[in-house]
């Protein structure tokens, strides 16, 4: 290697990863380079002169702006979200938005900003809902979060725990010695038997379509079961007037009236497994698919299932001739029929022209 002037620096020359040592003579000389493996990027001796920065650009498909009802600023919105699909989900927005805010993704509620359109369905493409590059959705925080299997175990519970302690433990709340009779023996078994089904379908029967419901509902369906089916319907049921004694010689302790209304009970409860085996079938598992339902029960309604469980509830009521029975089965009724209605009502909207004319929402050629 050639001897470096003592009157000249090194200069780095233009070849990427090599150091070029020009010679201190005037006349011309071969230029020698040696190897070291280096990048000119990254020595930091040599900087390239006139070197200027690109300006940074977005490089995500898709960007929405996400903001509270009427546009109201928060803590956590507006906000944009960037995606890195071109034709993103639902779900994957709504896991950018819990990402970025912490709001939990169950607790969001899309919707678009012009129709109010929600973003219902996790699996869908946010463009099927007519959202494009650059849109502003609202949503809504939902509150705290509960599964519905884990509302519905948690609601028909009470009325397993209750009557029981009614029945067993009749002397010390009623103060009496008495024996039970056997409409207030079949009667347990019945109200048992009917919330234990419940309990089962929860676990092994229901598809739900939303995985989570309000914990506020919590609450409202407990005050429900517990209340009116649990603390109402009990004490008045199980207590010395409805005893052998009491009952005995009357229509309530014949063999003929106890064994048609016990048999007229379990056509109902029968027919409503039936008709939730029915719409499990309609929806394959992990999925949100909806289909007209038809078969056994869905010939002349829309839900069948709350029909057969209006008849059981009748049932329960003809066995007792109880007040309370009779007050929670118009309750347990009423509210039933107005969910009927609401479904009927989709089922029509979802299903246009292919569904059914001649059903009814919940009772056979009436309503």
């Amino acid at each position: 290697m050639p001897e470096l002037s003592r009157c000249h620096t090194p200069v780095f020359g233009p070849i990427p990863g090599r150091l070029v040592f020009l010679g201190a003579t005037p006349a011309p000389k071969v230029i020698q380079s040696i190897d070291i493996g280096i990048s000119r990027s990254s020595f930091l001796f040599a900087p390239t002169p006139h070197h200027t920065r690109s300006p940074t650009r977005s490089t995500s498909p898709m960007e929405l702006t996400i903001q509270t009802r009427g546009g109201r600023p928060s803590k956590r919105f507006p906000l944009t979200v960037s995606l890195s699909s071109k034709q993103p989900t639902v779900g994957e927005l709504k896991r950018q938005i819990e990402k970025q805010t912490k709001l939990g993704f169950h607790r969001q509620r899309l919707t678009t900003l012009d129709k109010k359109l929600p973003l219902d369905d996790e699996d869908k493409k946010v463009v099927d809902f007519g959202v494009n590059d650059g849109d502003k959705l609202e949503i809504k925080d939902l509150g705290p979060q509960m599964s519905w299997s884990a509302v519905f175990m948690s609601e028909y519970a009470g009325p397993l725990f209750i009557h029981p302690i009614f029945y067993f433990g009749s002397k010390l709340i009623y103060r009496q010695d008495f024996v039970h009779s056997r409409m207030q023996k079949i009667a347990l078994a019945l109200v048992v038997g009917h919330y234990v089904k419940r309990e089962l379908e929860t676990i092994f029967v229901h598809r739900f379509s939303s995985a989570t419901m309000p914990l506020f509902n919590l609450f409202k369906n407990c005050g429900h079961y517990w209340g009116l089916s649990g603390l109402l319907l009990a004490p008045p049921l199980y207590g010395p007037w409805n005893g052998a004694q009491a009952l005995k010689g009357t229509i309530r302790d014949t063999d003929k009236w106890i064994y048609a209304w016990v048999a007229l009970w379990a056509f109902g409860e029968l027919s409503n497994l039936s008709t939730h085996i029915t719409l499990r079938n309609l929806r394959p598992a992990g999925t949100k698919t909806r289909a007209i339902p038809r078969g056994y029960g869905f010939g002349l309604v829309s839900c069948p299932n709350y029909f057969f469980e209006t008849i059981a509830w009748v049932a329960f009521t003809g066995l007792t001739l109880d007040y309370a029975a009779a007050f929670f089965s118009v309750v347990a009724v009423v509210q039933m029929y107005v969910w009927a209605v609401k479904k009927h009502r989709r089922y029509r909207k979802e299903f246009g022209k292919d569904y059914p004319r001649g059903r009814k929402a919940m009772f056979p050629f009436l309503a």
